[in-house]
C-alpha cells in the first residue's frame, strides 16, 4: 500500500487528486500540507479523521508517507520537492513555475538520494500529444508562435506546457532570432521570446487549459490545438504517474517520458 502526501489539497487541482487517490485500492491517503485548512474542514475536504494535516513543512513527521504530489503554487514549489526527496519520498509534481536550475539541482539531489519521481508540466494526455506533434512539425515548420490560455487565477505565465513545448521545438530547428526591423509600437504586444519562438499568455475567466502552436510557412500553415475542458482530465496522467513512480530511479521531467 502506498503512503501518499498531497500538497496543496485544498486547491482546485488537490482536490482532484484527493479524490483519485481515495478511489484507488493500492494507495492511502495519509497526510496533506495545506496552510490554511483548519481541522474543522477537513471532511469538507474529502479528508478523513486518520489523514494528518500539516500547515507548514517543519511540521511534516519522517515516514509519513511514501510518495509527494505537488499542486501548490510557484514560489513554494522548489522547497517542496527538495524537502520530499530530502526525506524520502517520491515526489510528482504538477506545479509549474520551477525554473531550470532548479529542475537540475532537483534531479541531482535525487540522483544522490536514488530516489525517483517526476515532474510534468501537464498531466493531460492532449497536451502530452501537442507537444510531442510540435517537435515533431518544428523539422519542417520552423517558423512557429504559441499561445496559452488559462483561467485568470493562474499565478504563472507563460505556462509550463507553453515553456517546455518551447523547449522541445528549440531542440530540433535551426536557430531563429526575431527580426532586428520589427518595432512594437505597444511594447510587449509580440510576446514572450524563448530563443526566437515567441510566446503569448492569455489570463480570462471561464478557460481552464489550452494551447495553440501556430506554424506558418511558404503559402501555407498549421495549427496544433489542445483543449482541458475540465481539470478531472489532468488525473488519468497523475493515475499513471502512481503507477509507475516505484519504477523510477533517477527524477525524471515530463509525463512523455515515463509513458
Amino acid at each position: 500500500m502506498k503512503k501518499v502526501l498531497i500538497a496543496g489539497a485544498a486547491g482546485a487541482m488537490g482536490q482532484k487528486a484527493v479524490e483519485l487517490v481515495n478511489s484507488l485500492p493500492d494507495v492511502q491517503l495519509t497526510a496533506v500540507l495545506a496552510p490554511h485548512l483548519v481541522a474543522a474542514q477537513a471532511a469538507q475536504y474529502h479528508l478523513d479523521a486518520t489523514v494528518k494535516v500539516y500547515h507548514q513543512l517543519a511540521d511534516i513527521e519522517n515516514g509519513v508517507a511514501d510518495v509527494w504530489i505537488d499542486f501548490t503554487l510557484p514560489d513554494a514549489v522548489y522547497e517542496n520537492v527538495k524537502f520530499a526527496i530530502q526525506h524520502g519520498m517520491r515526489p510528482i509534481v504538477g506545479t509549474t513555475g520551477l525554473t531550470d536550475d532548479q529542475e537540475e539541482e532537483l534531479v541531482q539531489l535525487s540522483d544522490q538520494q536514488h530516489l525517483g519521481g517526476l515532474i510534468a508540466p501537464n498531466f493531460g494526455m492532449s497536451a502530452v500529444l501537442l507537444m510531442k506533434f510540435a517537435k515533431e512539425a518544428a523539422v519542417y515548420f520552423p517558423d512557429v508562435e504559441i499561445i496559452e490560455m488559462h483561467h485568470a487565477d493562474k499565478k504563472d505565465a507563460p505556462s509550463g506546457t507553453a515553456l517546455s513545448t518551447a523547449k522541445l521545438i528549440d531542440q530540433v530547428r535551426e536557430e531563429h532570432e526575431t527580426s532586428p526591423d520589427e518595432q512594437e509600437s505597444l511594447p510587449g504586444s509580440r510576446g514572450g521570446d524563448y530563443h526566437g519562438i515567441k510566446i503569448h499568455a492569455v489570463r480570462l475567466p471561464g478557460y481552464i487549459a489550452h494551447e495553440q502552436v501556430l506554424f506558418g510557412g511558404a503559402g501555407e500553415a498549421l495549427t496544433i490545438r489542445q483543449d482541458s475542458f475540465d481539470r478531472q482530465s489532468f488525473m488519468s496522467g497523475v493515475k499513471v504517474a502512481l503507477e509507475k513512480i516505484d519504477q523510477l530511479d533517477h527524477l525524471v521531467i515530463g509525463l512523455e517520458n515515463i509513458l
